[in-house]
């Protein structure tokens, strides 16, 4: 079906993205955003519910306001660390809202296909799961045609529905900085950080059931 160049490339792309937070100050191309967009649209989603909606922010206004939430919200979080850790956890640079020239909101509309979504009603949390799906997608086609995507995840879903004016029932799950930039890490940002480290992937594994004596 796929030949093995096709198949490598995908490889390729899956262990090269990055989560970005330094963007150039250059524009994205109009065919770009909507290519990203119809990859995070194709996405799967459970009982074909597509609760994702995306919305689009450009204006430096709005951006400021975005920033000034996940900034606050950094600054609130920075007290469940002590010390050395604290001081480390701050250094860190988090989002890259100003920076990037776009900013993408995705949202997940819980009433999307109505009471009764295939698949949702044992297991209500499919609705995030599809639109982690459908971001995933778009981080992947994003990678691709060589723009750097940074997922903030610092903010008050309040503070982000009133600034956007998204209704109370929807979720306000990613704020997606978009653009250009000068450095694409080799390596998880964290990981360089020495925040954290990639887990051995054979001590994530157990056969037939959760049982440490199980692990390959």
């Amino acid at each position: 079906m796929f030949s093995e160049q096709e198949k490598e490339a995908l490889y390729k792309v899956i262990y090269t993205r990055r989560d970005i937070r330094t963007f150039l100050d250059k524009p994205v191309p109009e065919n770009l955003i909507h290519k990203i967009l119809q990859a995070a649209h194709h996405g799967p989603s459970v009982g074909f519910m597509q609760p994702w909606n995306f919305i689009l922010v450009t204006g430096e206004d709005t951006k400021a306001r975005l920033a000034w939430a996940a900034d606050k919200e950094r600054r609130a979080l920075a007290i469940h660390y002590e010390e050395q850790k604290k001081e480390q956890f701050l250094s860190l640079k988090v989002e890259g809202i100003m920076q990037a020239p776009l900013t993408i909101c995705v949202t997940c509309d819980p009433t999307r296909g109505g009471s009764h979504v295939l698949g949702r009603n044992s297991i209500p949390e499919t609705d995030l799961m599809s639109t982690a799906c459908a971001i995933q997608n778009m981080w992947l086609a994003a990678c691709a045609e060589g723009l750097a995507l940074g997922w903030v995840s610092f903010y008050k879903k309040n503070d982000v529905r009133d600034i956007l004016n998204i209704p109370p029932h929807i979720d306000p799950v990613a704020l997606l900085s978009v653009g250009y930039t000068e450095h694409y890490p080799s390596k998880p940002i964290l990981e360089t950080a020495n925040w954290e480290k990639r887990r051995a992937l054979q001590d994530l594994i157990y056969h037939e059931h959760w049982d440490s004596a199980s692990v390959t």
